[in-house]
């Protein structure tokens, strides 16, 4: 069982960067605790206009599937898009994360009591106790969302796939509009949501500051190779596999 452990760390030297979500978990059980405490009320009046629609929740639970699909794909497939990925998404949802944790936010236009029963309302009952609609500012599921989509976009094999893209960008735009349909977030939240997930997607894939970093670790590593050779083989590894 250790030699299959050691073997899988030798080919898949990047799994280390998984240890984030036991901190991002951790993190976030610990603002649902919070849920009953005091905090800011998130609205705007087009909230008002939305309607309630259980079928969105469908699209809303695919999300997992979505973002844990390109993630498992650029993993084991493509490593250098794979660290472009999880830049994109880890700093999205630590910035979440602190937002959350020093301005507490929620929102109210949840349906306290439903007219109807059937599947669709039980799976959206369930998600109401599952994520409580606090901690909802800017919205993780719009940014990550996004941020799955236009990993796609940007790979290689998938840019003469159109069905392929646009299914993804189909979904990518359900699991949106679901945050606002199922009453779990203000369109305040994934107004801001679409525009940091803009922001980021210019400074990972659009600005070439990757690629200037990678340019300047490895200058680095060219001059400072003599004098530390297993240092610079350490930081050459990862600079090499982010390369573009």
């Amino acid at each position: 069982m250790l030699k299959k452990y050691k073997t899988f760390l030798n080919d898949y030297p990047h799994a280390w960067t998984i240890l984030y979500f036991a901190v991002y978990i951790t993190w976030f059980v610990w603002l649902e605790s919070r849920a009953s405490q005091p905090y800011h009320v998130i609205h705007f009046p087009l909230d008002d206009y939305i309607p309630f629609c259980e079928y969105f929740v469908i699209p809303y639970f695919l999300w997992f599937a979505y973002i844990a699909a390109v993630f498992l794909w650029l993993f084991f497939k493509d490593r250098k898009n794979f660290y472009k990925y999880i830049l994109f998404l880890y700093t999205g949802m630590t910035l979440f994360l602190v937002v959350s944790t020093f301005y507490p936010n929620g929102h109210l236009l949840r349906p306290v009591e439903f007219e109807r029963d059937n599947i669709f309302i039980r799976m959206v009952c369930f998600l109401y106790w599952a994520d409580t609609s606090t901690n909802i500012l800017p919205s993780i599921h719009v940014f990550n969302s996004i941020a799955a989509h236009m990993a796609l976009v940007h790979l290689p094999d998938f840019r003469h796939k159109k069905r392929t893209v646009g299914c993804s960008c189909i979904l990518c735009v359900s699991i949106i509009l679901s945050t606002m349909f199922l009453k779990q977030h203000s369109c305040v939240d994934v107004i801001l949501g679409i525009t940091l997930a803009a922001a980021m997607n210019q400074f990972v894939y659009e600005s070439g500051f990757l690629v200037k970093a990678h340019d300047l670790v490895g200058k680095l590593v060219s001059e400072y190779r003599d004098l530390s050779p297993s240092f610079s083989r350490k930081i050459h590894g990862p600079a090499k596999d982010a390369e573009i």
